[in-house]
Parts: structure tokens; C-alpha cells; sequence
């Protein structure tokens, strides 16, 4: 993480304005750097960032669990002048300025991982392979918007060789400023979904937004796409890309750089093999479209020239973020999938079909919640998703949150002949889960973040 004094912290944000107290000889190096009082750690930068809750509320205990300094908004007055404080005119640029400054001091290479779906499996199993060979640092959790990336470059160990950062956005402009902060030398789209349509009104808008990875992308860095997206192509067509810049393609057409050419699947995961290595890559993860996002660890891998067993080994072993197809055990005997992160019509499409061509279960059994920022369409995609299960493969379909009423409205009205019911509280969905789910079902919890079904999942892993 970083180290510095306060006055090299001011001078990298290019501010000099600084409250007396940061000349007390007892001031201490700033280690780290924190937006959250509750989980400040002892000689951390504290940011109070404004927003609906301003973090200046929390300054006064920001120093009482050991802040070393703080960031002041210059338009929050009186400024407390008995306290070590950095005068800023916006913390939020000021932390951003921050991290784009220790970027530039770092010796490292940066890969900058976005996409509508897939990109914190993506940076899990990059992270896994290149650590075979270097030292790596990787975004924690979810921190990869106008907050988090800024925070995830501040806590990269000076030693570090490799930084595997996610980049996530919902509106145009933002990848612009992430991408200008990270500075990539290697830029992965995993794909262009529908994910924020709300905002960025189609997926043109939306591949629009992802190309923003460009503008602080290296110039003889490389960029990894998904070759099958017209839209991606198009876009890149109009553009005047450096000549130095490598564009590698990975998807299904023969065209791309990187084509899957068998895949085998079982319950706990699949094998693939491709056109660039001779022998088969066995991935714990399920999921047929976890097969692009593996070709897009690969090209990466290639990129730095990590040997062929080593990429095996990375991908066996890749620890993936939570909520992401995630296998449970429930200790009445059935499978439980909790893919609860998020939702979006292309990765709830993907989860039902993989749960669908599981086979070795009595009954496939789905929990599905709203899919959240859609837009106008939201009612047609629920409708969508509806038409596309398949009766044959799927037994039981419960339903939670507003939008999800179409889902089963539109099941009901339909040739699915399983049960479908729709529940407006998590303790009730729990219950029917309880009196439900059996040995051998598996079952799949699936929804957007604002619905929270983790929850649901934590309920059901120890019913017995």
C-alpha cells in the first residue's frame, strides 16, 4: 500500500494547502488509505467522499480509530484547524488524482479488466495464472467504480509486478477517467451485454462506453475482445488506433485469435481446448460462458508469456469471488448454485441453461429475482427470460421482487407445466424452499445486487 508523508500526499494531488497541524513533529508516514471510518486501519489517509451520507461526519472518528490525516472539501466550513487536514476543492478528484500519481510511480504492468459480464471471473483467473510467475495484486471484492479503483491502486505493494484491476461503470465517461488513472498495458472487454441500459440507452451506447478502456490504454499495450461483437468491430473500425496497439480476438468464428475447439462439461466444471495450445484446460467453474472468459485469461497469459503448465495449474486452482456459480453443498443433500451477485438477461440466460444440462439431479429447481436497470425494456426482457426456459429441463421457478412478477406471470400463461410461484418477502421464499428441495435437486439463486438473495442462500445452506 502506499507510504508517504503527508506533504509528498499533498504534492502528488498537486495541492499545498494544509492545516498547521500537519507540521507537528510527531506526524507520522500515511499508510493506506481508507473512505470508511468503521474500517480505517491506524495510520491511513482518511477520505471523506460527499455524498448522501458525507463522510466529513465521520472525520472526528476517522482520528479517533487512528487516522494519520485526513482530506477536507475546501467548501465545508469552519475547516477544524486542531486537526492534520489537506485542504481539496473535491475529495473525490483529489483521491483520484492520488491514485493516478502513485500509478505513475509504480514499476509495474497494469491489465484493466471491464465487460457487461464476466470481468471479476476474468480477473480471478488472470490473477491466479500470472501469479505462477510474478507477483500479483488484484482488485478486492468489488472495488472497480470512481471510488474502488482509486482504492485498489492505493493498496498495491510497492514489490508488486502485475496489478489485475477491474473496471466497472455505468455511465459514459466513466471508463475514461478509470482507464486514465490505471494507464492499462493490457485492456480486456470480456462482452457487451445489456447491463446499465438504463443509462446508456443501447448496447452501441454500451460498447461506446467500454472503448473508453482506450483512451489511457498504452499505445503498445494490447487490447482483448470478444471477436464475435459487431458492434466492438464496428466501433474499433471507426476508430484510428495506434499501430503499435495489439487488438486479440477471442469468440466462436474461426477469424478470432483464440477459438475453443472441444468443450467438456461435468458438475463440477468443464474441459476446453483450443486452437493456440495443444493440450485441454480443466476449469472448476460452471458455465458454457465461462468458456469466452477462460479464453480471455489465455490471450492475456500469452501476453506474458506465462508456459503452457502454468496456465493449467492457474485455472485448476483459480479461487473466484463469491456469488459468482457458486457450488453449495447444503447439508440436506442438494446442490445449491448461488450466482446472486447480479443479473443481467445475458448472464441469467447463461446460468439457467448451464443449471438446465446438469444432469445426475431429480429436479431443477430456479430462484430468480428482478433484473435491475433495464430501462424501458425491462418488462420485455422479464417476458424474454420467461419464454426461454426450457420445461422439459426445469421443475420448479420461484420468483422474488416487482419486475420477476412478469416472469411468472408469463410462465403461468405458457407451455411450462413445473410449479411457479411468486413470493413479495425472503422468509417466505425460504420457507417453500424448505418444504420443497430434496437430496437430489440442485438449485439456482439468481438476481440483481439490490435484491440481495445471498441471503436466501445463507438461509438454505444449513437446512437440514
Amino acid at each position: 500500500m502506499i507510504k508517504r508523508t503527508i506533504h509528498e500526499i499533498a504534492s502528488m494531488m498537486e495541492v499545498m494547502e494544509l492545516t498547521a497541524m500537519c507540521d507537528a513533529p510527531e506526524m507520522e508516514t500515511v499508510q493506506g488509505v481508507s473512505i470508511d471510518s468503521r474500517t480505517l486501519q491506524a495510520g491511513n489517509l482518511f477520505v471523506p467522499i460527499v455524498r448522501i451520507d458525507d463522510g466529513h461526519r465521520y472525520v472526528k472518528k476517522a482520528f479517533e480509530q487512528g487516522a494519520a490525516a485526513s482530506l477536507w472539501q475546501a467548501d465545508h466550513v469552519p475547516i477544524p484547524e486542531d486537526l492534520p487536514l489537506i485542504i481539496v476543492e473535491d475529495t473525490l478528484q483529489a483521491l483520484q488524482r492520488l491514485a493516478q500519481a502513485y500509478r505513475s510511480q509504480l514499476n509495474v504492468k497494469v491489465i484493466g479488466i471491464t465487460g457487461s459480464n464476466g470481468k471479476t471471473t476474468v480477473k480471478d483467473m488472470v490473477a491466479s495464472i500470472l501469479s505462477t510467475n510474478y507477483t500479483v495484486h488484484k482488485t478486492h471484492g468489488n472495488l472497480n467504480g470512481e471510488y474502488g479503483l482509486p482504492l485498489s491502486l492505493l493498496d498495491v505493494e510497492e514489490t508488486t509486478e502485475v496489478v489485475v484491476l477491474e473496471m466497472g461503470m455505468s455511465h459514459a465517461g466513466e471508463m475514461k477517467v478509470l482507464s486514465e488513472i490505471a494507464r492499462p498495458d493490457v485492456g480486456v472487454i470480456t462482452m457487451i451485454g445489456v447491463s446499465h441500459l438504463s443509462n446508456l440507452g443501447s448496447r452501441a451506447g454500451i460498447a461506446l462506453a467500454k472503448l473508453e478502456i482506450l483512451e489511457g490504454l498504452h499505445p503498445a499495450g494490447a487490447l482483448i475482445i470478444h471477436g464475435d461483437e459487431p458492434l466492438l468491430a464496428q466501433a474499433l473500425a471507426e476508430r484510428n488506433l495506434p499501430a503499435t496497439l495489439d487488438v486479440i480476438r477471442f469468440g466462436e468464428a474461426s477469424t478470432n485469435d483464440y477459438v475453443p475447439l472441444t468443450i467438456e462439461h461435468h458438475q463440477t466444471g468443464f474441459t476446453v481446448t483450443m486452437n493456440k495450445h495443444n493440450e485441454a484446460f480443466s476449469v472448476p467453474l460452471l458455465g458454457g460462458h465461462n468458456v469466452w472468459n477462460v479464453l480471455a485469461a489465455i490471450a492475456v497469459a500469452d501476453r506474458f508469456q506465462i508456459p503452457l503448465q502454468d496456465m493449467q495449474a492457474g485455472l485448476a486452482h483459480a479461487e473466484i469471488t463469491g456469488m459468482r456459480m457458486e457450488r453449495i453443498a447444503a447439508r440436506r443433500g442438494f446442490l445449491m448454485i448461488n450466482d446472486a451477485w447480479n443479473a443481467s438477461p445475458v448472464s441469467m440466460k447463461a446460468a439457467i441453461e448451464t443449471v438446465s444440462n446438469l444432469d445426475g439431479f431429480q429436479r431443477r429447481v430456479l430462484v430468480l429475482g428482478d433484473m435491475l436497470e433495464l430501462g424501458e425494456a425491462e418488462h420485455a426482457f422479464h417476458e424474454e427470460l420467461a419464454r426461454s426456459i426450457d420445461p422439459s429441463r426445469i421443475h420448479v421457478v420461484y420468483t422474488i421482487g416487482n419486475l420477476s412478477r412478469i416472469l411468472s406471470d408469463t410462465l403461468r400463461d405458457s407451455d411450462f407445466t413445473g410449479e411457479v410461484e411468486h413470493f413479495t418477502a425472503k422468509e417466505e421464499l425460504v420457507a417453500a424452499c424448505r418444504r420443497l428441495l430434496k437430496p437430489d435437486d440442485v438449485l439456482l439463486v439468481k438476481g440483481s445486487r439490490g435484491l440481495k438473495l445471498e441471503e436466501v442462500c445463507e438461509a438454505l445452506k444449513q437446512c437440514d
